[in-house]
């Protein structure tokens, strides 16, 4: 599989670390909805912008973050002052995590998420319409699709990102 991400919502896209799709149609993306995201009741209208736009989804979960994961997962912000509170709000509570396959999902997604401050973010963008603060940006996508692969390793297992084939995909694809 061929990779690209979609930023903010929680995590990233990956593609070569797992098999390549029959059905695969442009890059993978890993999205998540963060503690605040979950705790506002918002995962179904972030969930539909990614949907309506045409993606496939390929893989979703709730899970509880732990200080390791996410150690790991933001490794090179842990010597940041700001990160042992980003730490504390990212385990304050459910994630939800995402994977979404198709066309520039990585560079698509991280446009339909926003800025990662909330008020740069233009309206129509996730971040635009859901929220205000930095602290509070309801949602993580990869940066890049190097990062979407790893991204996508570290918070799913191989066999929990489905491969199967849209019915869509001719009405969204030429």
């Amino acid at each position: 599989m061929k990779v690209s991400v979609l930023s903010s919502v929680f995590f990233a896209a990956s593609a070569s670390a797992f098999a390549p799709s029959s059905s695969f149609t442009g890059s993978s993306s890993i999205n998540g909805i963060k503690p605040d995201g979950v705790q506002r009741g918002i995962i179904g209208n972030i969930i539909s912008r990614f949907e309506t736009k045409g993606y496939k989804l390929g893989a979703m979960k709730t899970k509880q973050a732990t200080k390791e994961l996410l150690d790991t997962h933001y490794g090179d912000l842990v010597d940041k002052p700001f990160f042992p509170a980003l730490r504390d709000y990212m385990m304050s509570g459910p994630v939800v995590c995402m994977v979404w396959e198709g066309k520039e999902a990585v560079a698509t997604g991280r446009k339909m998420l926003g800025a990662t401050n909330p008020l740069a973010s233009e309206p129509g963008t996730i971040r635009g319409d859901f929220c205000i603060e930095v602290g509070r940006n309801i949602c993580h996508g990869s940066d890049s699709v190097e990062n979407a692969e790893k991204e996508i390793s570290l918070w799913f297992e191989e066999d929990e990102v489905l491969d199967w084939e849209s019915h869509s995909k001719d009405w969204i694809y030429e």
